[in-house]
């Protein structure tokens, strides 16, 4: 498994950040960025929520870029400027389940969804009774909520 350092995640989610900042605001969605990142350090996939559509989350758009099958997921990382949602509208597969189904053994996040449209989102807990590791980057927090300015004061 691709075991970066420190440095190597801030990095990874301030790119995960700077594509968060490429989607488009919507009043009732975060704009959120991931990134798929190899075993051997290099960028598998990335998206940004609502990329391709109205209702599509980063961690959707970066997956649907790579075929279930990919061998190079069981050793990956995916960073994502939020916590993988733990529900979805619908139809929808919440993005945790899509990380636990794609076999991704690490998640690296900027920040813990906040109760805005979740009351108790779970996403964290769920990756880690799947077998995720997931590690958390708090000093990039406030750069994940600065992209998200256009819903207010998520402190």
């Amino acid at each position: 498994m691709y075991a970066p350092d420190r440095a190597q995640d801030l990095r990874w989610i301030q790119r995960a950040i700077d594509l968060a900042a490429l989607c488009p605001p919507a009043a009732g969605a975060y704009s959120v960025g991931a990134v798929i990142v190899g075993e051997d350090g290099s960028e598998l996939a990335s998206g940004y929520s609502r990329a391709t559509g109205p209702r599509e989350h980063a961690e959707e758009v970066a997956l649907a870029q790579l075929p279930p099958s990919e061998p190079r997921l069981a050793g990956a990382t995916i960073y994502s400027t939020l916590e993988p949602c733990s529900q979805r509208s619908a139809s929808r597969t919440p993005c945790a389940q899509r990380i636990l189904e794609a076999g991704i053994p690490r998640v690296v996040i900027a920040w813990r969804e906040p109760s805005l449209f979740v009351d108790n989102c779970v996403g964290y807990e769920q990756l880690v009774e799947g077998g995720v590791t997931v590690v958390e980057l708090p000093e990039l927090t406030a750069a994940a909520k600065a992209v998200n300015a256009h819903l207010g004061d998520l402190a």
